[in-house]
């Protein structure tokens, strides 16, 4: 059975106050309110999701408060995450760092590597996180096979980005992007709970882009927001 939402969700706050209700097979439900920037976004979601943390790493970059509700997504895995941090740091253009890329030919390469996540990463590092982090916390047993096949995989791509870091100091240039942003939440839980990081360590480009992204501010108030179970985030 499907589950009533399709997290990560964001919604204001219920207060009344015209809002529109935008409804797409990328986005899932996207609530935002017209001429109201004092409202609270909505996330729902589960604070441990890593599709969750992307959302909420963008709002706290951008400043943005926000309110956590959970919904448990169970094992579907959600890709609407990216599609809605591009909306949010366009609507929020104005506010923190810029995240999309300051001209043409920039934003090109942030989409460029936003769909290597998606499409060349993210398929190896998931039944990683699944198999060595998330079915052992359950009880249950993980496919040791399509984890060591995933590791394998995920090494060769992670050579591909240690060519690229090389030459820039992030995925998409010299500036922090959602190209970086988006790696962080599953490659946190492939470092830290799933024992490889020797994945990062044997690459000397990666393991800096790797610390460096991973020491912003921002990210470091994600990650205690959801230690401490968090559920309103103000800046």
């Amino acid at each position: 059975m499907m589950p009533r939402f399709h997290p990560p969700y964001i919604s204001p706050s219920d207060t009344g106050t015209t809002c529109f209700k935008e409804t797409t097979r990328r986005l899932g439900y996207l609530w935002h309110s017209l001429g109201n920037e004092k409202m609270v976004v909505k996330v729902y979601g589960k604070a441990q999701a890593v599709c969750p943390q992307r959302v909420m790493h963008c709002l706290v970059e951008k400043g943005v408060p926000f309110e956590l509700v959970h919904v448990d997504i169970d094992n579907m895995e959600h890709k609407q995450s990216r599609a809605i941090v591009r909306y949010l740091a366009e609507k929020y253009a104005d506010r923190g760092p810029n995240l999309l890329g300051r001209t043409p030919e920039e934003r090109a390469k942030v989409d460029q590597w936003l769909d290597v996540e998606a499409i060349n990463y993210n398929p190896w590092a998931f039944p990683i996180v699944f198999n060595l982090f998330v079915l052992p916390i359950r009880g249950l047993p993980a496919n040791e096979d399509d984890a060591s096949a995933a590791v394998d995989k995920l090494n060769k791509v992670l050579e591909v980005y240690e060519k690229q870091l090389s030459k820039t100091k992030y995925l998409a240039g010299d500036e922090f992007t959602l190209a970086d942003l988006t790696h962080i939440p599953a490659t946190r839980y492939i470092v830290e709970n799933c024992g490889l990081s020797r994945l990062l360590d044997d690459k000397k480009h990666v393991k800096a882009w790797w610390e460096d992204i991973t020491g912003r501010p921002a990210w470091k108030k994600v990650v205690s927001f959801v230690e401490t179970g968090g559920s309103n985030y103000s800046p």
